[in-house]
């Protein structure tokens, strides 16, 4: 089988187009998964039994199955739950948002756990309000050293986006699969989607390596 990847060149524009629509998904969900992971973060680090239960259960569920049946469900069943329509897109943002929420709630339960006490009891001595601790004092703490985590959850999600492409979401594995069908050249215009995605997520993966080492350094860890 002789390979011609010449017939990719008039499909530049819609490729890009996949593309760009994979990383608007990717930065939304990251966004809304990273906020939501913090604040389920400290539900479980919280003197509640019920906020730690609830948010347990959450982080076992949506770690424990596959993020392709979590986004088939919300894509099939919860419009019949709710009665409304959703989105190919607002599906898929729904899906990959609870997903990023429970693998970087971990994450920042994790760093949350690694501040010490006489943090908090600084705050309490005082007399910030609650509100202030946790923006002022105990996130920005968080945030840093999670850094290295969130970057390796950041890349692993850009790559799960590619699962949206199975309710009709026009991303970039959608557009390629439509082009694969029309050209009848599934080995080339795979490869080169194969190799989008690689050269994007590459060099964030290398970047986490230094990224950890230059934190660690800093934390003189």
């Amino acid at each position: 089988m002789s390979l011609d990847f010449s017939v990719l060149a008039r499909f530049e524009h819609a490729l890009f187009l996949g593309l760009v629509t994979t990383l608007e998904l990717t930065a939304v969900c990251i966004l809304l998964g990273c906020t939501l992971g913090f604040l389920v973060g400290l539900a479980r680090t919280s003197r509640s039994t019920i906020l730690r239960l609830v948010s347990g259960t959450y982080v076992e569920f949506f770690r424990g199955t596959p993020v392709l049946i979590q986004l088939f469900w919300i894509f099939f069943c919860l419009p019949l739950i709710l009665g409304v329509e959703l989105s190919n897109f607002a599906s898929g943002v729904i899906a990959l948002t609870l997903y990023m929420g429970a693998i970087t709630s971990e994450t920042f339960r994790a760093s949350l756990k690694s501040i010490g006490p006489e943090q908090r009891d600084a705050c309490v001595a005082l007399g910030l309000p609650s509100r202030v601790q946790v923006t002022s004092v105990i996130l920005p703490q968080a945030v840093l050293r999670a850094i290295p985590t969130l970057l390796s959850n950041c890349v692993s999600l850009f790559k799960e986006s590619a699962l949206v492409s199975a309710v009709g979401m026009a991303d970039l594995m959608f557009v390629g699969q439509n082009i694969s069908n029309n050209t009848a050249r599934p080995v080339e215009v795979l490869t080169v989607v194969a190799l989008i995605y690689f050269v994007i997520a590459f060099p964030l993966t290398r970047a986490v390596t230094l990224v950890e080492g230059r934190i660690l350094k800093k934390l003189a860890i």
